[in-house]
């Protein structure tokens, strides 16, 4: 089987636990730090006194995934849920499992062990209870005492320290980060203010222009109205005049036609002789010539 080379995940939580000394309440507490890796994992568990260890192989992780009908994968998912955070609707317990009796880790068995330098020899139960399928189930693994304890426990305290000594520059640079977006911030609103003042003033200074420009050619318009009026007008007159100057043309060319139909009309005494001499015609030419030279 070939070995995943993904970089190990590594988590430490303080897990509050089921104790039997009344005067720590019923409840201790135990950090655990844990190693994660593809398929299988490691923890290493102290009081601040002792210390226990276990090695989760790729064979354990794998019977235990199959026991629970789970991929490895999701199996060290769950695990990682439960021990990398202290879930609240879970139930911790850290007990003795020496001859299969569960007998809870007391205060007074810690004090013992750090006043006389001794390690608990019994291996330890790490369980954690969770639902599935509206059922309650709870997953274990055992803890032997560690084989270094003051190492161990180093391990776990210099992990921590870095952690919390990551997570203080974290809150610097989110701090700093914080205030800058803050300073940023201020100044775009102090712009956006300015630039509302000036649009505000903008809009103001275009309507106004707008108006005056308006107005101008408004004025405009009138005054080439009233030209336009004073035009028709004055073209008006002149074609009045020339009318009735067609007219009176008129009835003095009717009237001049009539004059000369008269002259034209044989006399009465002259009636029957239609046969005029030539120079009798030209007299009479000459004489009506005349007469409408003496009317005009």
């Amino acid at each position: 089987m070939a070995t995943s080379t993904a970089a190990p995940r590594h988590s430490c939580a303080k897990l509050s636990v089921a104790v039997e000394d009344p005067e720590a309440g019923g409840v201790g507490a135990v950090f655990v730090k844990a190693t994660w890796h593809p398929t299988r994992f490691s923890l290493a568990v102290t009081d601040g006194a002792a210390a226990w260890v276990a090695q989760a192989s790729d064979a354990e992780v794998r019977l235990r995934a199959e026991q629970w009908d789970q991929p490895v994968a999701d199996y060290l998912a769950l695990a990682e849920r439960y021990l990398a955070f202290q879930q609240p609707s879970s139930t911790y317990s850290f007990h003795d499992a020496a001859n299969g009796n569960r007998r809870y880790l007391t205060t007074g068995d810690l004090i013992s062990i750090s006043s006389f330098g001794l390690s608990l020899g019994s291996n330890f139960w790490l369980s954690w209870t969770f639902e599935k399928q509206g059922t309650k189930l709870e997953w274990r693994w055992k803890l032997q005492p560690a084989p270094n304890t003051q190492q161990t426990i180093a391990e776990i305290l210099d992990f921590l320290m870095d952690a919390n000594i990551r997570l203080s520059e974290e809150v610097v640079r989110k701090t700093q980060s914080f205030d800058k977006l803050k300073q940023e911030s201020e100044k775009c609103l102090q712009q956006s203010e300015r630039f509302s003042i000036e649009k505000a003033d903008f809009e103001q200074s275009t309507f106004s222009k707008f108006v005056a420009v308006l107005n101008s050619k408004k004025a405009k318009l009138r005054q080439l109205k009233d030209k336009l009026t004073e035009l028709e007008s004055a073209d008006k007159a002149p074609k009045e005049e020339d009318e009735n100057s067609t007219d009176k043309t008129e009835l003095f060319e009717e009237e001049s036609d009539k004059d000369a139909s008269v002259n034209d009309e044989p006399s009465e005494t002259g009636g029957g002789d239609l046969h005029s001499s030539p120079e009798k015609t030209a007299a009479t030419s000459r004489g009506g010539r005349g007469h409408k030279r003496t009317r005009k």
